[in-house]
């Protein structure tokens, strides 16, 4: 359509350009003009030689104007074509218009390009965050690396120094502290000791009195400040603190205990003390105590039950579960049991289940060693086992006692300035040793 609109104009172009050649040759003068007025110029309109030019010209201008009026037929034909396709359009797709059409694409994708700046701008506000937390941790690091620098450095000047004891440790030593007290301590104290198959003397406190009887301390509990809650290694080798007063946990070691009792041919005797939340005290003694060595897993046994009104949980108790609960909860001829070392009777393990190393069967009656709890009854309704400092003959399983001392003296010196040694009643416990399977 626009080709063809071209094509007329340039023949009409062409024609004009014909004519104004022609002009150009043919000079006006009053010789050759009909009427000559210079207010018409040089090209006179009433020349005579303008007629003829014209007369000679008008046959293939017709010509040329009858072609030009026909293209512009068809131009107009081709423009209402257009318009009428262009309405039909408009009524077969009133709702997308052919513009929206093409952009639609383009409006998708660049939504997305401006979903994907969002996201972008927030991972940056998030590693902003993350790297200003991050430098915060850095800056309190460096802080603590400081001080810690400081610190070391006032360690090194206390460690170049002299060592000061600070504390007092008696000079008399002895296989155990009734020895030490034949030899004439009389004051309480930290005392090494070196029991006769022992490599090397080791620290224990000894509680002697004025007639001269020395207990050497095994265990001590008084207020939860050691967690008793230890492996098999910690429980040989032994933890905790000793205090030249006695006013610390520990737990003296299954070594240590099995060396001192086992030393001698004169038996020895382990006194269990127990203090309630209510401040009664109250004891249990058993004859010839020993733990045998760590090849036998530092088994616990005794002759009998002398005496004491704290009763006999060693022997077990009748806790109306069943009818074998004393048999399953006697701990003479136990083997010892950590949460790593399961030497007890129980198909599951005693020790872990109850958080501490002691002489377990399926469990126990007694339990020294067990978690300190503040008050006395602990049980609640979160609670499955009776893990609490528990001698079931004095009170329930779910008492926890303030304060324990496990202590042995020589059965020579038990009766001694008012020690009776109550024989009656005393239960003997034959070879068969209650409680192992």
């Amino acid at each position: 359509m626009s080709q063809t609109h071209s094509r007329a104009l340039l023949a009409f172009q062409s024609l004009l350009l014909l004519v104004s050649a022609c002009l150009a040759q043919y000079i006006p003068n009053r010789d050759n003009c009909c009427i000559l007025d210079e207010r018409f110029g040089e090209f006179c309109p009433t020349t005579c030689g303008i007629a003829d030019f014209f007369h000679k010209y008008q046959t293939d201008a017709d010509r040329d104007l009858t072609i030009l009026e026909n293209k512009i037929n068809q131009i107009t034909n081709f423009t209402n074509g257009a318009s009428y396709l262009i309405q039909q359009l408009k009524t077969t797709h009133p709702q997308m218009p052919a513009s929206q059409q093409m952009t639609a694409p383009f409006i998708t994708k660049f939504k997305d390009i401006m979903e994907d700046v969002r996201r972008y701008e927030n991972t940056i506000i998030e590693q902003e965050s993350n790297i200003q937390y991050l430098q915060e941790l850095l800056q309190t690091n460096n802080n603590a690396i400081l001080k810690l620098r400081q610190k070391t450095a006032q360690l090194e000047l206390q460690c170049q120094e002299p060592c000061k004891e600070t504390v007092q440790i008696q000079e008399l030593t002895g296989k155990d502290c009734q020895d030490v007290a034949n030899k004439g301590a009389r004051k309480s104290g930290l005392y090494f000791i070196k029991p006769v198959k022992a490599k090397q003397q080791f620290l224990v406190f000894c509680e002697i009195d004025s007639a001269g009887n020395g207990w050497t301390l095994l265990q001590r509990r008084l207020d939860g400040s050691v967690d008793f809650k230890k492996n098999w290694i910690q429980y040989k080798e032994g933890f905790g603190y000793l205090s030249p007063d006695d006013t610390t946990e520990y737990w003296l070691g299954n070594e240590k205990i099995h060396l001192i009792s086992t030393q001698s041919t004169i038996p020895y005797v382990l006194r269990v003390e127990l203090e309630d939340w209510s401040n009664r005290k109250s004891t249990a003694d058993y004859h010839t105590f020993r733990v045998a060595p760590e090849t036998d897993k530092f088994r616990l046994t005794y002759s009998y039950f002398i005496s004491g009104d704290a009763g006999d949980a060693f022997d077990g108790y009748d806790f109306g579960d069943d009818p074998s609960d004393k048999f399953r909860t006697s701990h003479n001829g136990m083997q010892f049991s950590t949460y790593d070392q399961d030497n007890d009777k129980f198909e599951g393990n005693c020790a872990k289940q109850d958080g501490s190393g002691w002489w377990m069967n399926r469990c126990h009656a007694a339990h020294l060693n067990g978690k300190y709890y503040t008050g006395g009854d602990y049980k609640s309704p979160s609670l499955v086992y009776d893990n609490g400092i528990i001698w079931a003959t004095l009170r329930n399983r779910w008492y926890s006692f303030k304060t324990t001392a496990m202590k042995l003296i020589p059965f020579s010196r038990l009766g001694v300035t008012g020690q009776q040694t109550h024989m009656e009643g005393s239960k003997k416990v034959g070879s068969d040793r209650r409680g192992d399977f």
